[in-house]
């Protein structure tokens, strides 16, 4: 997806130090870390909604075949 290499993450590292200082970077890190978290556990969640609506939509689906037939 991105073709970085050592000398691009590298240079990234240093922009962010720039940035942010090296006292702040811990809890920028920290941050981020928490943020990713949050958004894997969000993406989780709705995947989990998605299949349980996608099963009742498939079970009551065959429900009403089943009582077209009889």
């Amino acid at each position: 997806m991105f073709d970085l290499g050592m000398p691009e993450i590298l240079f990234i590292l240093l922009i962010i130090l720039i940035l942010f200082g090296a006292n702040r970077l811990p809890e920028v890190g920290r941050s981020l870390g928490k943020a990713l978290g949050e958004f894997k556990k969000g993406m989780k969640e709705s995947q989990k909604e998605f299949t349980q609506d996608n099963d009742e939509d498939e079970s009551s689906e065959k429900d009403k075949e089943n009582k077209k037939s009889k």
